[in-house]
């Protein structure tokens, strides 16, 4: 075990992860899913936690702004701790989670930790509550082993689940105290496994859509207007079918298309010969169940480079129970549009605004709401020294080269950053790998991997501050 690792592993497991345990006991949801977060409490309470154990960490030459925002916009976190070269390195996590989910595992739930098997449970503590944790402890360790390291500047915010609606506020607003950044360290993100450190080299961007279609002004007997008037599911089908083929799942509409860079596909191949059917089996599938193309590169392409189309919400549907036979009035959905990293968000929400609401079927009446959008991100090439250290640490604490791999989810801070700093360098990783189940039920921490993780990030600043 290297020294680092030696360090690393008793401060996870007598300080972080009791205060992980603590955080997931914790409602506090992004405020896209609750409406009330500021009179809640909850979200005031996940930073009072945050604080008091920065506080505690004693750490030399640490600066700590706390914005605690207003009732409508949430708080901050800034970090800053003075190093001992010229580089300054942003980190970045969050501390807001997506909502419950139905479907966990009998003793298991969303605010309930449970450490099972080397998996701590409960949501938020993989996406990414651990992330301001494991940044600090990778700081310190360097400090308690008298290594020069650069600047940093740790920024933890509390929309990310919402599409950070407010960071772009803040990041206005502390300019000053950012600067210029050299390096950012994001732990945000998704792996394929958790053999080896895995670099993420793009995200997709996102497009949240409503659409309701109406066809009555109040509900009919299904036996009388069926036949007579369209069903206004079938009017949202139709419309479904001007973006997506229903067969194959592509998002055909050239609009929403891009060029996929020869390096990306390249990369796509190298991650497909790593995971094999892992890219598939590691969702909770069942056991009929077969993926959308045959090729693993394809599987890697299609959730990285390419549009898709989630179906995530429906409203004015009874359930069973209060379903009559009845024509209803109108149906509606909620659509989540994941975008190509390099495609812009405003362009795709327009084009598809217009497409679902242009001559409608039957002449019904279509609203469409988009509820916001964020750019995708694709990393700029890394430099050989950067790609050789992450490499030499992979190799230390897994036994594995690096690996490289986009990201189907969205952190729309990193598209914020690649503009602000296009001459940055990125190391986007994460602990989300199979199983690991983030924004969905049974949501877990692979404690092993992050304590590995949380090495690799020291000795990576290491290397950067030299």
């Amino acid at each position: 075990m290297s020294e680092y690792l030696s360090a690393i592993e008793p401060v996870w497991n007598n300080d972080i992860l009791p205060k992980l345990e603590e955080y997931i006991k914790i409602p506090n949801k992004s405020p896209a899913f609750d409406k009330d977060w500021k009179k809640n409490g909850y979200m005031d309470q996940a930073l009072q936690l945050a604080v008091d154990w920065v506080k505690a960490q004693n750490i030399p030459g640490l600066k700590m702004t706390i914005d605690e925002g207003d009732d409508k916009v949430t708080p901050l976190l800034l970090v800053e701790i003075e190093g001992q070269t010229d580089q300054r390195v942003l980190m970045y996590g969050h501390f807001d989670k997506q909502p419950e989910m139905t479907g966990w595992e009998k003793d298991l739930g969303p605010w309930k930790p449970v450490m099972r098997d080397g998996k701590l449970y409960g949501r938020g503590g993989a996406d990414d509550g651990y992330a301001l944790f494991s940044s600090l402890c990778a700081v310190k360790t360097l400090q308690e082993h008298n290594k020069p390291i650069p600047n940093i500047i740790l920024l933890i915010e509390f929309s990310e689940e919402s599409g950070s609606c407010d960071l772009e506020h803040y990041v206005n607003k502390y300019k000053k105290e950012i600067g210029q950044i050299d390096l950012v360290v994001c732990l945000d993100a998704s792996v394929g496994d958790y053999e080896r450190f895995w670099v993420t080299t793009s995200l997709r961007g996102l497009v949240d859509v409503e659409i309701t279609a109406q066809v009555l002004e109040e509900g009919i007997h299904s036996g009388d207007g069926s036949g007579v008037v369209p069903s206004s599911f079938r009017v949202l089908s139709m419309l479904m079918q001007r973006l997506e083929n229903l067969e194959t799942g592509e998002i055909h509409p050239q609009d929403l298309k891009v060029d996929i860079p020869s390096s990306r596909i390249e990369q796509a191949k190298q991650a497909g010969e790593i995971l094999g059917e892992g890219i598939f089996n590691k969702y909770p599938i069942i056991n009929t169940l077969k993926p959308m193309a045959a090729k693993v590169e394809d599987l890697v392409i299609n959730r990285t480079w390419k549009t898709t189309m989630s179906y995530i919400g429906a409203q004015d549907i009874p359930s069973f129970p209060e379903a009559g036979n009845v024509l209803r009035p109108q149906s509606s959905l909620k659509l989540s549009f994941r975008l190509p990293p390099t495609l812009s968000s405003e362009k795709a929400a327009a084009f598809i605004k217009k497409t679902l609401t242009e001559n409608p079927p039957y002449g019904a009446r279509v609203t469409v709401t988009v509820n916001g959008h964020a750019n995708g991100w694709h990393s700029p090439e890394l430099s050989d020294k950067l790609a050789n250290d992450l490499n030499d640490v992979s190799q230390k604490y897994y036994g594995e080269d690096a690996a490289y791999m986009g990201t189907g989810g969205s952190i729309p801070f990193i598209g914020m950053l690649g503009e602000m700093f296009p001459k940055a360098e990125f190391i986007v990783t994460g602990v989300l790998g199979p199983r690991s189940n983030a924004h969905g039920p049974n949501e877990f921490l692979h404690v092993p991997y992050v304590k590995k993780l949380t090495a690799c990030v020291t000795e990576l600043l290491e290397k950067f501050a030299a």
